[in-house]
């Protein structure tokens, strides 16, 4: 038995990017691949308006990072919101990332916006307010990788906090057992980041650009979110799966 998990892409890499990591959907495909729970993909570059058929039925939806300001009125984002507020009022279980993090909470009640703390990028460090049954292996600090210039500024009803910085004060929010969101890329890579900060050297300004270098020398744990992502899905049905030994990615 393994999970089902639709894939909203929110974005195309930049061309010269291509070739290398494909786009955010293989990148997540990559990752989940790593861990004990089995799923299987299926991805929809809604911004070119692909959408799953509606009798199609996902054990998640994962809406991917993006350039695009979730705040924004778009065409292709407004179609989005309304197939996401479908979905939720349907009871299915929702998961962002980045832009995804924060259109979720704008959607259902909470607020995005441009953050006055500027560009985030390279290895951020997070506290933990909470760790539910399914948050497992544990951590005693989070550290992900990360490049956006919005935050989420107030929770949706209902949600509760995971993790939080005093960059970051909403890093990480679930709503009950149905949406699960991080405002860092477990799916990134260090030679990704690496990437993206060389293209926006000149728009993020050079100090914030070499302490992204430098951070990029720490580990992260994308792998343990992408496991506690899983586990958040399954639920029940892989409940007596032991977690995989705490997993922090370095630098490779």
């Amino acid at each position: 038995m393994s999970l089902r998990i639709c894939i909203l892409e929110t974005d195309s890499l930049r061309p010269e990017l291509v070739d290398r990591y494909q786009g955010y959907g293989r990148m997540f495909e990559r990752l989940f691949a790593q861990q004990p729970i089995p799923a299987r993909f299926e991805l929809f570059n809604v911004v070119e308006g692909v959408y799953p058929d509606d009798d199609e039925r996902y054990d998640a939806y994962l809406v991917t990072g993006s350039k695009a300001d979730s705040f924004a009125s778009d065409p292709w984002i407004q179609t989005l919101k309304a197939f996401l507020l479908d979905r939720y009022r349907r009871g299915d279980k929702l998961l962002g990332i980045c832009f995804g993090h924060q259109l979720l909470a704008l959607l259902l009640g909470g607020r995005s916006e441009r953050a006055s703390q500027g560009w985030g990028v390279g290895i951020h460090r997070y506290r933990l307010a909470e760790q539910p049954a399914w948050m497992k292996p544990a951590v005693e600090e989070l550290t992900l990788l990360i490049s956006h210039q919005d935050q989420v500024t107030q929770l949706p009803e209902k949600a509760t906090v995971l993790a939080s910085s005093d960059f970051c004060p909403i890093a990480a929010y679930r709503i009950e057992d149905q949406v699960l969101c991080f405002q860092g890329h477990p799916e990134f890579i260090p030679d990704y980041s690496r990437a993206l900060l060389d293209i926006r050297q000149k728009c993020i300004g050079e100090h914030v650009y070499q302490q992204g270098i430098a951070s990029l020398e720490h580990p992260h744990h994308g792998p343990t979110v992408a496991e506690w992502i899983m586990r958040f899905v399954a639920g029940e049905r892989f409940a007596q799966l032991s977690p995989a030994r705490e997993k922090v990615t370095d630098t490779a």
